[in-house]
């Protein structure tokens, strides 16, 4: 195991440094699939994927439950997301610690909560980006039937709505680096992928320019 020093110099010199991007996308939109493609290039890139889903799914079948509606939103199931949530949050904060690159995986559903935590981490250093995974609500349902942890119809055309209507909001504040991925049936998204992926891979290796960050850098370079 990296002792913290180790671990803080690796922050130093990881590729990403001070660069996060969040993940935007409502049920259906095939958000996890189209990223899941390009994953192993993120994880080149020096990204780290915070998303509490994989420990919320974890819980559930620790907790022999089944991912369908109504052990999602039961009290014992919100209580095991609640738990998730925290346990991705310590995680999150040890790779604040190193200033390493993150990917924050989420819906896009309460903008108020990603826009604060982009101030947050902007404050830190931070230079930040978003990849909007986009579908129309006929796909969105479409898929969310064919899912294990389906969340019915309505929920997902209410989710979907709430989305749909953030998407000025994401575009006025993350400017030239929010990035578009339209996934609805029938379209290109693998090229959209690709490109959008691209662009983020060359964002990435700039050097920082934010004057905290390069601080910081000087400092535990200096050590």
């Amino acid at each position: 195991m990296l002792s913290f020093s180790e671990f803080l110099h690796e922050g130093v010199n990881d590729p990403a440094i001070f660069k996060a991007v969040f993940l935007a996308g409502g049920p259906g939109s095939g958000k996890s699939f189209t990223v899941g493609r390009n994953g192993a290039a993120l994880s080149a890139l020096g990204f780290r994927v915070v998303n509490s889903d994989t420990a919320f799914e974890n819980a559930m079948k620790k907790a022999g439950l089944e991912m369908d509606p109504d052990n999602i939103f039961s009290a014992q199931g919100q209580n095991i997301r609640a738990g998730a949530k925290e346990l991705t949050d310590k995680q999150k904060e040890i790779y604040l610690k190193g200033r390493l690159g993150l990917v924050i995986d989420g819906t896009g559903r309460d903008a108020a909560k990603i826009l604060k935590q982009k101030k947050q981490m902007e404050q830190l250093g931070y230079e930040t980006a978003m990849v909007f995974v986009n579908t129309d609500l006929e796909t969105a349902i479409a898929r969310d039937k064919k899912r294990s942890r389906s969340l019915g119809s309505a929920e997902v055309t209410t989710m979907w709505k709430s989305v749909q209507k953030n998407i000025g909001k994401f575009q006025s504040s993350f400017g030239q680096n929010f990035f578009v991925v339209d996934n609805s049936e029938g379209s290109d998204f693998q090229s959209d992928t690709l490109r959008v992926f691209k662009q983020i891979g060359k964002w990435s290796r700039k050097p920082p320019r934010n004057r905290i960050a390069q601080s910081w850098i000087k400092q535990q370079r200096s050590k």
